[in-house]
């Protein structure tokens, strides 16, 4: 009886014990063995499909850990964990990440330990494409599970190491954790292989060359140490492959700023920035189904979305740090090119019109900071606004600093002074202006559609910089940053750049430019930098996140523990 490979398309039990089959159902190991050519379409088929479940917590998990969003109050998704820090073992969303994580990793790896390589250079580049999900895979589960590689990776733990389903599944007994260390040896390892073996470039949402030399690029970055104590050996191997993955200029550009103001609404294969993207397809969701997409709960488009998360202060502080962004509608002007990416809602009055206020954070009671947007009433070139009803209204006289882009100050009832924007009433959700992010929305159609980018080249470009940085070599750190930072502000770019100021000026570029792409918190801890979140919302306005915290670090899912055939470490709870 010959024997089926239902194998092939097995998870072992890292997560459950269920069988995960290809749409094509299950292949007789002598026709695969035989004729690979024709099998392993279908089977890269199935690897790429995972990476659709695994993209959503993966941006979550990243993103909504950092200080780029704000989210209007407390929510008993899972997902709130990631933004509150109160870690758990059981939450569902990471359960996705590692269970979709570990399913490519098998799925590949099947591939991979099936069919060898040397056959002919088709068949090697699809190889390599295996290589590469894997290896992406075992780094976006380490920076998840295991502690910053400058925090002694030889003895921290990383996560399990489990090239294949075993040949025995009943009784299988699988490693614990491997260390940091070791982990990223593995990742390096898959990265480089797809390096060697993928020939051909079928386009971004495909592993190619490319992809795996703009990834190896960020985990050398990631093992590149801090400002203070860089391992310059690693910071240089970020520099080579980021050199190689800028050199290809005839695949990848960086996109001129009026396109890449617009960077949501291409396709990937559409882009000639992105390296490697998630596909996804507005067949793959059926209407309300687009409310549960990444963009879903940072607007509401076109009748989808939740809208319930915004842009933070802080990041809206940045983008104005230049120059003020003003979104209103009849006086629309872009200074930093990543503001274009946000959409406040301006509402108007029953008669159709704006309602002109002055903007600013205050301090309440408990240090708590909080949004005011106070109507002004205008008296020649007087400008003033108001707060309450009669007869307890107060009214105050806006002093101006800059008057042309509308930015005042006001000394306010509690003694303070504050300085604020002279705006459109935003519509509020609860207290809180409703700050749309639209960077994960609008792909090719005025939806919720959204291909996550794994790698683009604007990234690249900073990983060199950051390298050259921790290389001392500020000349061409501060050449790659101006790179970036003039195609988004115009004549942005800085003049110097030293010891004194490369980390926080690098930093903050990759703060503005990687924002919604999940990178921001990983970015933070890495460097050994403190996460803080003084700004309106209901996250602890005062409280620092230090690199070092255990909740830096998510737990291994429960229901993994529970499951694994074999002995598989916590992360500690304190």
């Amino acid at each position: 009886m010959k024997k089926i490979l239902a194998i092939i398309f097995t998870t072992i039990a890292l997560s459950s014990c269920e069988i995960d089959r290809a749409p094509y159902g299950s292949m007789e190991a002598e026709r695969i063995n035989k004729n690979p050519e024709e099998s392993i379409d279908g089977l890269l088929n199935g690897v790429y499909a995972q990476l659709k479940a695994w993209s959503d917590p993966m941006h979550r998990l990243g993103e909504y850990a950092g200080d780029n969003i704000m989210i209007r109050g407390s929510s008993t998704d899972a997902f709130y964990e990631f933004i509150s820090f109160s870690r758990t073992p059981n939450n569902g969303r990471l359960t996705t990440f590692w269970d979709s994580g570990y399913k490519a990793i098998a799925q590949a790896s099947n591939i991979i330990n099936m069919i060898p390589a040397g056959k002919n250079a088709a068949l090697d580049s699809k190889l390599g494409e295996c290589y590469y999900v894997r290896g992406m895979m075992y780094f976006y589960l380490v920076r998840a599970f295991g502690r910053p590689y400058y925090q002694s990776p030889e003895t921290n733990l990383g996560v399990p190491i489990v090239n294949g389903t075993p040949p025995d599944v009943i009784n299988a007994n699988l490693p614990d954790r491997s260390t940091v260390k070791a982990t990223y040896e593995q990742v390096i390892a898959d990265l480089k292989k797809a390096e060697e073996l993928i020939t051909v470039n079928k386009g971004p949402i495909f592993a190619s060359k490319g992809a795996a030399q703009a990834m190896l690029s960020r985990v050398y970055l990631y093992m590149s140490g801090t400002y203070d104590n860089p391992n310059q050996t690693y910071a240089q191997l970020a520099v080579d492959y980021a050199n190689k993955v800028i050199s290809a200029s005839s695949t990848y550009s960086l996109l001129p700023r009026e396109q890449f103001m617009k960077y949501n609404t291409f396709t990937p294969e559409n882009n000639k920035e992105t390296i490697f993207a998630i596909k996804r397809v507005a067949a793959e969701f059926s209407g309300f189904d687009h409310y549960y997409g990444v963009g879903g709960m940072y607007s509401n488009i076109g009748g989808m979305g939740w809208g319930e998360m915004y842009a933070s202060a802080k990041y809206i502080s940045l983008l104005n740090e230049t120059g003020r962004n003003d979104w209103r509608p009849d006086s629309y002007k872009i200074v930093d090119a990543r503001a274009a990416f946000i959409e406040p809602t301006y509402s108007k009055n029953t008669s159709g019109a704006y309602t002109e206020v002055f903007r600013f954070i205050k301090e309440d009671a408990g240090n708590v900071l909080n949004y005011a947007q106070l109507t002004t009433v205008r008296n020649g070139g007087v400008i003033s606004c108001v707060e309450g009803t009669s007869p307890n209204q107060v009214s105050y006289t806006l002093t101006p600093i800059n008057a042309t882009q509308g930015i005042y100050s006001i000394n306010y009832k509690d003694g303070k002074t504050y300085t604020g924007y002279i705006d459109y009433f935003i519509t509020l959700n609860r207290a809180y202006p409703q700050f749309y992010i639209v960077k994960c929305s609008r792909e090719g159609e005025d939806s919720q559609l959204h291909s996550p980018v794994i790698s683009r080249l604007g990234e690249v470009y900073l990983n060199r910089a950051e390298a050259y940085a921790k290389l001392q070599n500020y000349g061409l750190a501060l050449n790659d940053l101006n790179t970036i930072r003039n195609r988004s502000i115009v004549n942005g770019g800085y003049a110097s750049l030293d010891a004194t100021n490369a980390g926080d000026r690098i930093d903050k570029e990759r703060q503005l430019e990687l924002a919604y792409q999940a990178e921001r918190s990983f970015d933070v801890f890495r460097n050994g930098k403190p996460l803080s979140r003084p700004y309106p919302g209901p996250q602890n306005q005062t409280t620092n996140i230090a690199a070092t915290d255990f909740r830096v670090v998510y737990y291994i899912p429960q229901s993994a523990i529970n499951s694994y055939p074999g002995k598989l470490t916590q992360n500690p709870t304190q």
